[in-house]
């Protein structure tokens, strides 16, 4: 049987990303766990950050983020630019990140990270305590190693996923889109 609980943001799995903002001179990262995709044409997703954050300005006046995907091996990372700010400390240097020249848009990619989205904002919606920056995915880059027919392995790639405070990698298929049709 189940009991009722308030209610709350218990939603997972969801992703946990590094969103870089700002410019080559000038940059930040904020990790995020709110946020998804909202469309396929054209490819828009989304980012939900307090109004406080330190990249919530950044992104707000540059119309511009990446969304750098992370895997198991940069949890500490994760776990670090979810927690400290960028007003106080340059993260992709106390990280030990490299920023990335991105090919579409000003805000630099994390060279670490094996799938960075590049998006521009097209929209933002106050929604409360977060407000969503809704953007249009631009360009989209990834370890050749992941690449299998012109597409990503997300299974190869042992992305980090976020669940009630604790960080998870998962990767292990258990069946295809359509199983339910064969």
């Amino acid at each position: 049987m189940k009991e009722e609980l308030k209610p709350n943001t218990t939603l997972a799995p969801i992703p946990a990303v590094m969103v870089s903002c700002g410019n080559m001179e000038s940059s930040n990262i904020i990790t995020v766990a709110w946020t998804g995709v909202l469309n396929s044409e054209p490819p828009l997703v989304y980012v939900s950050i307090r109004p406080t954050r330190y990249s919530y300005s950044i992104i707000k006046q540059t119309k511009e983020f990446v969304i750098n995907i992370p895997d198991k091996n940069l949890v500490w990372q994760v776990d670090y630019c979810g927690t400290k700010s960028g007003k106080d400390e340059d993260k992709f240097k106390v990280a030990k990140l490299t920023k990335e020249i991105s090919k579409h848009v000003k805000a630099p990619s994390i060279k670490e990270c094996p799938i960075s989205l590049e998006c521009k904002v097209i929209e933002i919606k106050e929604l409360g305590s977060h407000h969503m920056f809704i953007g249009e995915i631009v360009g989209v880059n990834a370890n050749k190693e992941l690449i299998e027919n012109g597409k990503i392995n997300l299974g190869k790639a042992e992305l980090i996923s976020y669940m009630g405070n604790e960080y998870y990698v998962a990767n292990k298929k258990i069946g295809d889109r359509g199983i339910c049709l064969k």
